[in-house]
């Protein structure tokens, strides 16, 4: 009988969709942060209307960090949301029913930030040395992977936790001598601390490129809506494959949705996201696919050194069943 219902469900999303049942389908997407350049995708899509010609009424909702999102996600208070693979699969081993559906940013932007005046561009040099970061942040989690992958000695580094709101003061202000931050982060870091005054050490260019941002949806989504979420996700990469082709479009488009964003940091922090999606995968497959020996690589990492209550399988942690190809733009280096 359970079956059965989810069965018409199912029917009844898909009927929805096509635009047979008339009206839109309700749809809540939760933001992993407020409002950054990594969401420009979304406010192009609801302004081009590629969310309503797949008959869906999206509401774009901010959280408090990947955490936040998938808990909304879960429990359903949300349809979908962004948030970092690691968070993601460690969130399966603590009883959710959370799973990748579709990746954003195909090369990790996992990174440790310093300033100019006493930089640090290479693993080695952080011994020794203070990093500030919350202590749940999905990078001080994998920093042990990090560091065995580039020899450092784990007892040389000092971690200080502070709240994510305080990343940029941390450094700007030398309460640390680097922070742990997304590469995408550098205008934030930039603004008071000046252009060309933060180095970044990003941790794909130094041994550990493992999954990161991505579309997770739940169990109960993907077994009563089906369509519904496919239908969600063709029309957001559509909105990723504008942004690629016309970002100060797509930036205007965010603009005009959220005008209290700084247009110059937001700009530079979409751009730098759109050089993480830049990759032969995303030109094999389209934009958003997933690789399982990649995806397998990031599980055992995070079974290895996120300390789970139990371990996590790959086959549990992703599907692109619910990805319609999108392909990049021709013009995408």
């Amino acid at each position: 009988m359970i079956r059965k219902l989810a069965s018409t469900a199912a029917l009844l999303a898909a009927l929805t969709v096509s635009g047979a049942a008339g009206a839109q389908e309700k749809f809540t997407f939760a933001l992993n942060w407020f409002p950054v350049g990594d969401h420009a995708a979304y406010w192009v899509a609801l302004e081009k209307g590629y969310f309503a010609e797949k008959g869906l009424d999206v509401t774009l909702e901010n959280s408090k960090g990947s955490g936040d999102s998938i808990a909304k996600v879960d429990s359903g208070r949300a349809d979908a949301g962004l948030a970092d693979a690691a968070v993601v699969i460690g969130s399966r081993a603590r009883g959710t029913t959370v799973k990748i559906v579709g990746m954003i940013f195909d090369k990790t932007p996992m990174n440790v930030f310093s300033s100019k005046d006493a930089p640090i561009t290479e693993p080695k040099q952080l011994e020794g040395k203070t990093i500030a970061a919350p202590p749940g942040d999905s990078q001080r989690q994998m920093w042990p992977a990090f560091a065995k992958a580039n020899g450092i000695d784990e007892s040389k580094v000092t971690w200080i936790n502070i709240e994510p709101t305080a990343k940029v003061a941390a450094l700007a202000e030398k309460r640390a001598d680097a922070v742990s931050d997304y590469t995408t982060g550098r205008p934030l870091f930039e603004k008071p601390m000046g252009k060309g005054n933060v180095v970044a050490l990003p941790w794909a260019e130094h041994g550990l490129d493992m999954y990161s941002m991505s579309i997770m949806a739940s169990q109960k989504t993907m077994a009563d809506r089906p369509e519904v979420l496919k239908a969600f996700l063709e029309a957001a990469y559509k909105g990723w494959q504008d942004v690629m082709k016309d970002p100060n479009a797509a930036l205007a488009i965010f603009k005009k949705h959220v005008p209290e964003i700084d247009e110059v940091l937001i700009g530079e922090n979409m751009r730098l996201g759109l050089d993480l999606m830049a990759t032969q995968r995303y030109k094999d497959h389209g934009i958003g696919w997933m690789e399982e020996a990649k995806m397998c690589s990031s599980v055992d990492l995070v079974n290895t050194y996120m300390q789970l209550p139990s371990q996590v399988a790959c086959a549990d942690v992703f599907t692109n069943d619910f990805l319609t190809r999108v392909d990049m733009p021709l013009d995408v280096k």
